[in-house]
């Protein structure tokens, strides 16, 4: 039997006022009281994570920041550091994410950095990886999870794989409709923790594999049943507390 705890995290991007994220929450938290078995996060803009945290203490809600920087302090404009949202009392941050490579040319060079850095920070990272759709139409999946995994985690020591979770994101799938079918994530999800027991068969055990690409309560109880399927990384569908609490229902 799995002794991994399903991770269920909302990606809210560049969406809700401090105001709509107070509205959310509200309606989240007595929907979800009683989710045992299950870790939920939500990952607000930044104006939003103070009173999310604030509004979240008690419950069964983390809340992960959606970017950092990879300095500690620096000529970085717009940016933030680790030791910043530790200070907040976030419990995590994405990495790596899709939109962050593709608009803000976010680098495996840059998350080599920014994984420690988190770590540090005592912060969990949330990382994402994944293929375009040409990618996979020419059979270049494996290759590109591999060269991601490999950068992303070179400075992580091999002791402390499993407190880095991992997100499987297929571009292709991502705000698309498209949803990978189940044998496509559970094969993607397996040869990632195949990638982590190259260096550790025991972090591999351990280590939290997430499914991101257009998940939805009507989909994500099929996806979260496979077996190295460890959770969700949630999109448009978290935008909607009741959409959000279903898809919890279904890890939990």
């Amino acid at each position: 039997m799995s002794r991994r705890t399903p991770l269920i995290a909302g990606n809210w991007k560049m969406n809700k006022t401090v105001a709509e994220a107070e509205e959310f929450i509200q309606a989240l938290l007595p929907r979800v009281a009683t989710a045992d078995g299950v870790d939920v996060a939500i990952c607000p803009p930044f104006t939003a994570l103070t009173p999310m945290i604030d509004s979240t203490r008690g419950s069964r809600v983390q809340v992960f920041a959606q970017t950092m920087h990879q300095a500690a302090s620096g000529p970085y404009t717009g940016e933030v550091s680790a030791l910043m949202l530790s200070e907040l009392d976030v419990h995590g941050v994405i990495l790596g994410h899709s939109e962050r490579r593709e608009l803000f040319a976010e680098t495996d060079k840059a998350l080599a950095l920014k994984v420690p850095a988190a770590l540090d920070a005592s912060l969990m990272p949330l990382l994402c990886v994944g293929e375009t759709d040409s990618e996979r139409e020419n059979g270049d999946t494996e290759r590109k999870l591999r060269h991601q995994i490999q950068e992303a985690l070179a400075k992580v020591p091999s002791e402390r794989l499993a407190a880095v979770a991992i997100a499987y994101e297929p571009i292709w799938a991502i705000g698309t409709g498209k949803v990978a079918e189940p044998e496509q994530a559970q094969e993607a999800a397996a040869f990632i923790r195949a990638l982590i027991g190259d260096r550790s068969p025991e972090q591999a055990q351990l280590v939290r594999i997430l499914y991101g690409g257009s998940v939805k309560p009507e989909n994500a109880g099929e996806i979260l049943a496979l077996p190295d399927v460890d959770g969700a990384l949630v999109g448009g569908a978290s935008l909607d507390p009741g959409g959000l609490a279903a898809i919890i229902a279904a890890a939990s």
